[in-house]
């Protein structure tokens, strides 16, 4: 039997404006979506703010745990975006003027018959030795350095960008999912499902409570690398409902004959 190949990532999405509400991310699950169909599975996610020493301090952590990291927002023109100076700071490295950057920019914003101010001119900055990821929407690139990938927070370039590294990645075996609907609540099913997770390790069980009109409801999802395992589990999880549904049938029937 083949071993199945497990490859992890990590998210940090930078920007004050995230943790003041002023922006509502549509990053993080635009990446989710994708590196699960990828076969990676995103296992963390940190928001921090416009602040250099948060900024190294959650990407050291992030980065040496997971085999990638990405990164959104901060490295716009404005004087708040700091991430290519972080992360250059991180990575111990000079944060320098990328000389092809600089050329792409300058070309861009003369077909547009607009001065490369100073400000713009940020754009190409990034670590020494990075590389670079395209960015088709708006020119100024995103960069690679290690592990991790650093791109725009305007969610339509975040989304090129991210089709543009993808191809590149080491996958690892899907994850795969069964969903059961489940007519009772977590309160009823919490004891019997954790004997269920005990049993199959090897998956993972998720219970996801639903409130309509007067009555709890519960959607069960079995994930796992094993559409054999899965199966098993889930075999059980519809044994644990019907052992329920019949012992209500008793209960009920009990009290009316009582």
């Amino acid at each position: 039997m083949s071993q199945d190949i497990v490859v992890t990532a990590a998210m940090l999405a930078i920007g004050d404006e995230l943790l003041s509400g002023r922006t509502k991310d549509k990053n993080i699950g635009h990446l989710a979506d994708l590196l699960t169909l990828s076969g990676i599975d995103l296992k963390e996610v940190r928001i921090v703010a416009d602040d250099e020493e948060a900024i190294v301090e959650a990407l050291n952590a992030l980065r040496g745990k997971y085999d990638y990291v990405f990164t959104s927002g901060g490295i716009g023109p404005t004087h708040d975006d700091i991430t290519a100076d972080a992360i250059s700071k991180a990575f111990g490295l000079p944060c320098e003027y990328d000389e092809t950057a600089m050329t792409l920019l300058a070309e861009m914003y003369r077909r547009r018959e607009m001065e490369f101010t100073e400000a713009r001119q940020r754009m190409a900055r990034m670590p020494r030795g990075a590389v670079h990821i395209a960015n088709p929407v708006s020119t100024a690139p995103g960069f690679i350095i290690g592990n991790v990938h650093v791109m725009a927070g305007v969610p339509q370039v975040f989304q090129a960008m991210v089709d543009n590294v993808l191809p590149a990645l080491r996958t690892g075996t899907p994850v795969l999912s069964l969903a059961i609907a489940c007519p009772y609540g977590e309160g009823e099913i919490g004891t019997p499902l954790t004997a269920i997770q005990k049993a199959h390790p090897e998956t993972s069980i998720g219970s996801y409570p639903r409130y309509i009109g007067q009555k709890f409801s519960t959607e069960i999802v079995v994930r796992g690398r094993s559409q054999a395992v899965i199966d098993a589990a889930g075999a059980e999880v519809q044994a644990m409902i019907e052992a329920i549904r019949r012992r209500k049938d008793i209960t009920e029937n009990h009290s009316a004959e009582a």
